[in-house]
């Protein structure tokens, strides 16, 4: 249910609310907006008696029972957009994020010389994975803590943060101690006890829609993460499973306006997972900016042909600086501003 505060509460009528929100059962999620101030009381679906002692409290407005299956995700608790923040500027509500790099860390030369050419392009975080959950068991699984340990290197260099995938909840706290972002994949989207381990880990997490996920699926995947306290959580829409075979999977365009209309949480797009093919890859990604996303996640490595994962649909330097000419471009007709680079 959601709890709209009076103004002018006291902060000691507003403590002893908390209080007796927690007293029942339930978890309080502070929300200040520029009007009201609203709590969240996260928990078992509230009876109409309980919802009328609520009422009767000091310092309440009004009692809300909040209708979407995803609480902390949707706007009815959190009306204002969230805005993640990071070193390099911040996504959501009207900042627009590009976080590049290789599908995989290869080597120390291949991570460092991809993280200097994205932040003279604009990019504002790097991306590439330590460890790699692939379809086949035989296939480069990454570097594991030698590629967190390579990126963290490229992020002293560079100054850009660092967003790499955590396959397993037992990779939660090493992961977060190298990086600066949490990746949950498409095949991890609906690893409730991942979601939750990441969420605990107080860094932000960007989290990739699953290959057949609703997007109510996908909404309450983040509501996961969410309930966990953790507020800074970016979805990404990375293409899902139609019948289609021209690309590797269907970008969902239309999921951004759809989740922008359902939560206050920044989206993403993620075109070369979805594309599979470089020359597609800037299309896509210029729909998904045109549809409302507030950043995007692409893949590019120094030399694609001989990249050991994803080799077809990574960008070659001087294609990823024309997608970046293009955003360029394309963002002040959006009334989209870039995230301030360092």
């Amino acid at each position: 249910m959601l709890i709209v505060v009076k103004p002018g509460i006291t902060k000691e009528s507003f403590a002893a609310l908390l209080e007796e929100i927690e007293r029942l059962g339930y978890i309080p999620h502070v929300s200040e907006g520029e009007r009201h101030t609203l709590i969240g009381a996260v928990g078992a679906p509230p009876t109409p008696e309980l919802m009328e002692h609520f009422r009767a409290l000091s310092g309440v407005d009004q009692v809300i029972r909040i209708s979407k299956p995803y609480k902390l995700a949707s706007w009815e608790v959190h009306p204002e957009p969230t805005v993640v923040f990071f070193p390099t500027g911040s996504t959501g509500n009207g900042r627009f994020m590009v976080a590049a790099g290789p599908c995989g860390v290869e080597s120390r030369e291949q991570i460092l010389t991809a993280a200097r050419y994205v932040r003279k392009h604009g990019a504002h975080m790097l991306r590439g994975g330590a460890f790699k959950p692939r379809t086949s068991p035989y296939a480069f699984q990454g570097l594991g803590i030698e590629g967190l340990k390579l990126l963290a290197e490229a992020r002293a260099e560079t100054g850009l943060p660092v967003v790499t995938e955590v396959t397993s909840p037992d990779l939660v706290d090493v992961v977060a101690e190298y990086a600066d972002v949490l990746q949950i994949g498409a095949r991890n989207a609906q690893n409730f006890a991942l979601l939750k381990a990441a969420g605990g880990s107080g860094k932000p997490v960007l989290l990739k829609r699953g290959m057949s996920m609703t997007l109510d699926e996908f909404l309450m995947a983040a509501e996961y993460v969410l309930s966990e306290g953790n507020p800074n959580v970016v979805l990404v829409e990375r293409g899902i499973r139609t019948f289609e075979k021209a690309t590797r999977f269907t970008l969902d365009v239309s999921a951004v306006p759809v989740l922008k209309s359902q939560t206050h949480l920044p989206v993403w797009i993620d075109p070369s997972h979805a594309a599979g093919r470089r020359d597609y890859v800037t299309p896509l990604a210029l729909a998904g900016v045109a549809a409302g996303a507030d950043g995007i996640i692409v893949e590019t490595h120094p030399n694609p042909e001989e990249a050991l994962s994803d080799a077809a649909q990574q960008l070659h330097e001087n294609e990823f600086a024309a997608l970046m000419e293009a955003l360029q471009r394309l963002l002040p007709a959006l009334e989209k501003k870039p995230a301030t680079h360092v």
